[in-house]
């Protein structure tokens, strides 16, 4: 595929300097890309070197005010957009656009009873789909996926190879679930019977709204009573699990490793970096943000930036990082003032005896 310059600035809305009939026949990183190649550069490390680029094109922020034309080349055709990264994957998508269905249901797939499917769904060998399940227009159930009674899959949704749909589990419409990854498994619930542990029956439901993204080898386990809700537009990483009667909130983020206990309340717009943990019952407000490898061990206010473990403050928990390497030394110089004011305590001890 080869596209102009100029047609690509004006799917994006971007002005150009350079030469707006240049073709483009790829996308390609900062590095890696050639002449033939468009690539984007919003950090400040790239944009100081826009002169050392090898690509034909680079969108770079169209507000960037130390640009200085006279330094790039000739063969590169600058770009100005309001978001240079979004729109160079808009653009990647043009030269690599998803392969399309077969909107074909194989003879290999196993189906229950009561099974209602909208129009153009594509069902691939190896899928079982359990009694009184339906599909939307254009779903894609991939070799391996698992659908197990009473789901509810909403318009163009892709399911990929081995996902498992436990029962009464509900997806809408626009979503994208990875491989691997389990919806609607029993929570960790057990109670304490003599000398055993008791489990406890999940009666509750998984239910994933409207174009959320859920990474490989997530597990995300159905209400105990009720649901567990991922909200509208909500992505997650690979290797996330989300507990039981978990609520998290509109277009949030959640980094792979990340644990979410049950009950919690995640906000909207939050975001959760990787390898953090969040206990039980718990509340995280809106637009709040969750550092790598915190512990969250207590409710988290709107618009607030947490780290450390336990979670506090992220200037505190800089302030707190930084000493945490000193403290041999600060042990050292205690240990030392210890002995100092010991031996000062027992040289004042020995002149008041002798002045009395």
């Amino acid at each position: 595929m080869n596209i102009s310059v100029k047609e690509i600035a004006e799917k994006i809305n971007a002005g150009v300097i350079g030469n707006k009939g240049k073709k483009i026949c790829g996308a390609a990183s900062f590095q890696d890309a050639d002449s033939n190649d468009i690539t984007f550069a919003s950090d400040i490390k790239f944009l100081k070197h826009l002169e050392d680029t090898n690509a034909g094109a680079v969108i770079i922020p169209k507000d960037y005010g130390a640009f200085n034309p006279d330094s790039v080349p000739d063969s590169v055709s600058i770009l100005l957009s309001e978001n240079p990264k979004l729109h160079f994957f808009r653009i990647v998508s043009l030269f690599y656009a998803p392969v399309e269905p077969d909107h074909l249901i194989s003879s290999m797939a196993h189906i229950g009873e009561n099974f209602v499917s909208g129009s153009l769904v594509t069902i691939n060998s190896g899928v079982t789909i359990g009694n009184n399940v339906v599909l939307g227009d254009r779903v894609c159930l991939m070799p391996g996926v698992y659908v197990g009674d009473n789901v509810k899959i909403g318009d163009d949704t892709i399911i990929k190879p081995n996902v498992t749909l436990m029962e009464r589990t509900v997806i809408g419409k626009k979503v994208i679930i990875h491989s691997g990854t389990v919806i609607g498994s029993d929570g960790f619930g057990f109670t304490p019977d003599h000398e055993k542990n008791e489990k406890i029956p999940h009666a509750g439901f998984v239910h994933i709204d409207d174009y959320a993204e859920i990474g490989a080898c997530n597990t995300i386990d159905r209400g105990t009573f009720g649901r567990t809700w991922i909200g509208k537009g909500v992505k997650t990483d690979n290797l996330v699990h989300i507990a039981h009667n978990v609520s998290i909130g509109r277009n949030s983020l959640i980094v792979a490793q990340v644990g979410i206990a049950g009950s919690t309340r995640i906000g909207d717009h939050v975001i959760i970096a990787g390898k953090a943990g969040v206990s039980g019952h718990l509340k995280i407000g809106d637009h709040s943000i969750i550092g790598p490898g915190a512990g969250v061990l207590s409710d988290v206010p709107s618009g607030k930036i947490v780290s450390g473990i336990p979670n506090m403050p992220h200037k505190l928990w800089l302030k707190v990082a930084s000493i945490i390497p000193k403290l041999p030394d600060i042990r050292k110089k205690l240990l030392s003032l210890e002995k100092r004011v010991k031996i000062c305590e027992q040289s004042n001890q020995n002149k008041h005896r002798e002045s009395s």
